[in-house]
């Protein structure tokens, strides 16, 4: 799954991580591709406020697809 995830991806979360009150299903932006597998992922309300912004595993994401692959 790894290999699909690029800079800027909308991804949802595939596991709740209570640590952050983030829940299976949550929407966030990758902001990073970091070493080993990880991705900075950032958390947004509609207004644009950041409310989360994490380190998370690939397999913690599935991206999202708006337009036909």
């Amino acid at each position: 799954m790894s290999a699909q995830i690029q800079l800027l991806d909308v991804v949802a979360l595939t596991r709740d991580v209570p640590s952050h009150g983030l829940v299976r299903g949550q929407v966030g932006t990758v902001v990073e591709i970091l070493d080993n597998d990880f991705y900075e992922v950032e958390f947004s309300d509609n207004d644009g406020r950041t409310y989360a912004e994490i380190a998370l595993r690939a397999d913690q994401l599935i991206v999202l697809h708006y337009e036909l692959a």
